[in-house]
């Protein structure tokens, strides 16, 4: 099994913005990541340390700005905390080898499909395809990804 730590080296290759996102807990602007309108078929993993957080197929339109997800590929690869910012209480995601921030989760995802909506940032994220899943060591979760229908 493929171990998954927080690489230094992935830290220091991080755009500011990536940086800013996963090592001082900030958030990109609603709109503007990589993967909010991302539609294809593959997982996605912690920028830094490649541990799978997400796959496509419980990804969803939710209108936030942000990419949502129903929930995680390997719930034990995410850490929930209290997070009192901003004069709310809320629940932030981090990534649990990596330590990454992600973003936050709420419980106003699709009641179909458990009820919550992991509301994470695109620069924290990697996007493996469908297609490099096997090459990249990610084979084991080609079962969790749905093939999409040509």
């Amino acid at each position: 099994m493929k171990k998954y730590i927080k690489d230094p080296q992935a830290v220091s290759n991080l755009t500011p913005e990536q940086y800013h996102v996963t090592q001082e807990n900030g958030t990109e602007a609603p709109g503007s990541g990589e993967y909010v309108d991302n539609e294809e078929p593959g997982i996605y993993v912690d920028i830094v340390s490649g541990e799978p957080l997400f796959a496509s197929c419980d990804k969803f339109e939710s209108g936030c700005g942000w990419p949502s997800f129903t929930k995680p590929i390997e719930p034990d690869n995410i850490n929930e905390l209290r997070d009192d910012s901003l004069r709310m209480t809320r629940t932030e995601v981090r990534s649990e080898h990596g330590d990454s921030h992600l973003g936050h989760v709420f419980p106003d995802g699709p009641s179909d499909r458990g009820g919550l909506r992991y509301c994470i940032n695109s620069a924290s994220l990697r996007f493996i395809h469908l297609d490099d899943m096997e090459e990249e060591g990610y084979g084991a979760y080609l079962n969790q990804v749905e093939v999409p229908h040509e």
